[in-house]
């Protein structure tokens, strides 16, 4: 039996999910599709609010063209899968997402951008590898900024690399790579927040140059580490900080 599911019937069982956001845009950049908690975290009130609207018109400029550029990529044919990004909304604290867009192919063709981010939950403590991936959690807490080979990491939970990949995205829903990755950009953030220079947390965060450190950050959170300490100096200043997504 041949059945499929329409957009609109997908934002109807999303809007029951408040932990992801999903959307679907057209082949310009437009929402066509939104759930209700990606309204919520853009501060809006209503679906129409965001409907027929682009990135670059809800989002301030620097992250409204980084989402533009990604979606530039999906419509090109790309797949991104499984993105760790940090997202940041009105009236809730820097939150951690896996974000999922695929190109919308229509009778053969790309017509939009269709996706999902899903907050990041807690590691399922239950699971039976937990103490073991917990020496390779303290490792990366100490050692985040250093080369870790994943070989190393392995040895300390007494798995194979494999298993170690497996068992981690299980317990974490990251790969050690991406864990290390996340706690790298946590400590940048709360650096930013102080005087240091950018070269020099990017270096203290385990990244080559500043470059790197740059390009990895806004892949991440969506906006240069210069525009992130802008944005973190209004705040502290008591100045409205900018409607910025919880979901790309």
């Amino acid at each position: 039996m041949d059945m499929k599911i329409s957009a609109d019937e997908l934002e109807v069982l999303f809007d029951a999910l408040p932990d992801v956001v999903f959307f679907v845009k057209d082949s310009d950049g437009r929402y066509t599709h939104a759930n209700q908690t990606l309204v919520r975290r853009l501060g809006l009130k209503q679906r129409s609010d965001v409907i027929g609207r682009s990135v670059t018109e809800l989002f301030p400029a620097a992250m409204g063209g980084s989402y533009a550029t990604q979606d530039r990529r999906v419509l090109s044919g790309e797949v991104i899968d499984n993105q760790l990004e940090v997202h940041i909304s009105p009236n809730r604290a820097p939150g951690w997402c896996l974000t999922c867009k695929r190109p919308l192919v229509v009778r053969g063709k790309v017509r939009g951008v269709v996706g999902i981010s899903r907050d990041l939950g807690k590691p399922d403590g239950r699971h039976p590898t937990y103490l073991r991936l917990g020496r390779v959690l303290a490792y990366l807490q100490e050692h985040y900024a250093e080369n870790v080979r994943v070989g190393t990491l392995a040895g300390l939970a007494d798995l194979s690399v494999a298993q170690l990949e497996r068992h981690f995205r299980k317990v974490f829903q990251l790969t050690p790579q991406q864990l290390q990755t996340k706690l790298r950009i946590e400590e940048a953030m709360r650096r930013l927040h102080g005087d240091e220079s950018v070269a020099a947390i990017g270096l203290a965060c385990g990244f080559a140059d500043q470059s790197a450190f740059a390009r990895q950050f806004k892949a991440t959170v969506g906006m240069t580490p210069r525009d992130y300490r802008a944005m973190a100096a209004a705040s502290s200043e008591g100045r409205r900080m900018p409607s910025i997504d919880a979901a790309t």
